[in-house]
């Protein structure tokens, strides 16, 4: 996809670790991430299911309940003019006009988010109201109205219960609430994942419009990585609640610098050539109680070395804006895969 024209940074997260606590101890679920995130820009957060993407995501907004908690690190939100904010330490009573003002988020089940009990234009009016209590009920249900269009759902449907509503109606609508208070930054987690591919591609293409027409920053959460190759700027991919690849969505695609990045683009089907035989990921994500020591991943690796069952990879730069955890980016794990190269030749020549 062309890249967007993308501001100065909106959110920066800085060693973040988020930790659930548990009868057998304190698991901790993200640990290190750290990533920036710039206005008006589309970051993907893709990994395969318990790496820590929804987990890092409530933790970004504060909103994670017990048993978890966030452990250290900082949040810092930039406010454009010079202020930062750390969501970090913040009460809810602080973060309440920084929550649908600055962030919002949609959560995976709209069924589950919407109130079952309340008309969708009374849930408009609620959190309109919250947020400037000089709007009238009516000047509100005037905003669902709009809100609602811009989605491509009838203004009508202000009248409707969430049950009356299709799937991707119910998703849709939950998208337009998330923008009631023109956020600067809409997380969205897996979104799409209860309604078909055709919806889904309805829903995406809405969503890419009120992105360009609104300039909101998108933090957008899916396993699906062919969905974020079309979809977003740059890419963060996670493992066993580390971020262990970042950069630019293309160049992730066409040169992952991790074995894990690599063998996830390798699972799906390639949207744009003939269907091949396609390969799933061998063994399974670890137990977060007892971690392998050195990587994560190393156990599931074709690529592992004797260093990564030993010493964990921390988060380099390995190309331009792109990082990695990976020990096979390291000048000396070159030269050992040359020398072992070389003397493999030799041998043979022999």
């Amino acid at each position: 996809m062309a890249r967007r024209e993308v501001g100065d940074v909106l959110l920066e997260v800085q060693d973040l670790d988020v930790d659930y606590l548990t009868l057998n101890g304190a698991v901790r679920a993200v640990s290190d991430a750290s990533f920036t995130l710039h206005r008006g820009e589309i970051l993907g957060l893709a990994g395969e299911s318990g790496s820590g993407k929804s987990t890092l995501t409530t933790a970004l907004l504060r909103l994670q309940r017990d048993p978890a908690v966030t452990a250290g690190g900082t949040v810092l939100l930039h406010d454009g003019a010079g202020g930062v904010t750390d969501l970090v330490p913040r009460t809810d009573k602080e973060l309440l006009h920084l929550r649908w003002d600055k962030l919002a988020i949609v959560m995976q089940s709209a069924m589950d988010a919407l109130n079952p009990v309340k008309r969708l234009g009374a849930q408009f009016v609620d959190v309109l109201r919250e947020h400037d209590p000089r709007m009238s009920a009516k000047e509100a249900l005037q905003r669902a109205g709009d809100l609602l269009a811009l989605s491509g759902i009838p203004r009508d449907r202000v009248d409707s219960f969430p049950h009356e509503m299709s799937g991707g109606m119910r998703q849709r609508s939950l998208i337009s609430l998330a923008l009631a208070c023109d956020p600067e930054l809409v997380v969205m987690d897996e979104p799409t994942t209860a309604v078909d591919v055709v919806m889904q591609r309805t829903i995406m293409s809405q969503v890419l419009r009120l992105q360009r027409e609104l300039g909101f920053a998108i933090i957008f959460v899916t396993h699906d990585l062919s969905l974020l190759l079309e979809l977003s700027d740059r890419l963060a991919i996670m493992y066993a609640g580390r971020i262990v690849e970042v950069g630019p969505s293309e160049e992730l695609y066409r040169s992952p610098r991790h074995p894990y990045t690599r063998a996830l683009r390798d699972s799906f089907p390639p949207l744009y050539a003939p269907l091949v035989e396609m390969h799933g990921i061998p063994g399974s994500a670890p137990d977060l109680l007892n971690l392998p020591a050195g990587c994560s991943f190393a156990p599931r690796c074709e690529s592992a070395m004797a260093i990564c069952h030993e010493r964990r990879p921390e988060l380099l730069q390995v190309a331009e804006q792109v990082d990695a955890a990976c020990h096979l980016n390291t000048p000396q794990a070159r030269v050992a895969t040359v020398g072992a190269a070389a003397g493999t030749t030799e041998g043979e020549d022999a």
